[in-house]
């Protein structure tokens, strides 16, 4: 299974989307599906039907190999080992400002896609609160943050873990004068093998 095909389609998307000068709403609206689901594909909150993938490519005027080519694919193993080196940066959200990603890895399992990553979380960052396909884990790793869910803040300081259900609209707030930096896994749930 691809390592980086989770994430890797949302940021394809958006990739030929915007070379081609296309609006996030035309887009959406001729793939037949809402703004919405095409943002969370985009930044990787939600991973598509294979008929909405379709869908979007078609619109997308791109042949499926041309769309496939620059995703990463990695042999199976009996092990991940990577380097912080090899942490892929990226963004999910446009309008979210102080927040840094950083792609460690991504991994297919039976009855779930788990993908872990880094996050920077900068002094004064702001983001509207999202919401993911995916159960969520936060470790901290350093800095402290209040995590706001649907409204609720609870502080969560170096050490401390936080473990819920992704649809309910989240955002970290970093309030400190110091990067916060977590650990974060989403574990997608891949109801096709049940």
């Amino acid at each position: 299974m691809s390592e980086y095909l989770l994430t890797g389609i949302g940021r394809r998307i958006k990739e030929i989307r915007l070379s081609k000068e296309m609006k996030l709403t035309e887009t959406a609206e001729l793939a037949g599906i809402s703004k919405g689901l095409l943002s969370k594909i985009e930044n990787g909150r939600t991973v598509p039907s294979l008929p909405v993938l379709l869908s979007v490519v078609k619109v997308l005027q791109v042949s499926l190999p041309e769309f496939f080519q620059n995703l990463h694919f990695e042999p199976e193993g009996r092990y991940i080992h990577k380097k912080a080196h090899e942490f892929i940066p990226f963004q999910k959200e446009d309008n979210a400002r102080g927040f840094q990603y950083f792609h460690i890895l991504e991994k297919n399992l039976e009855r779930f896609t788990i993908e872990a990553a880094l996050l920077d979380i900068e002094p004064g960052s702001q983001r509207q609160r999202v919401s993911t396909d995916a159960y969520e884990f936060k470790f901290m790793l350093r800095g402290a943050v209040q995590y706001d869910i649907e409204g609720e803040e609870l502080l969560l300081e170096a050490g401390d873990a936080l473990f819920y259900n992704g649809n309910l609209p989240h955002v970290p707030i970093n309030r400190s004068e110091e990067t916060a930096r977590m650990l974060v896994l989403y574990l997608y749930y891949n109801s096709e093998n049940t």
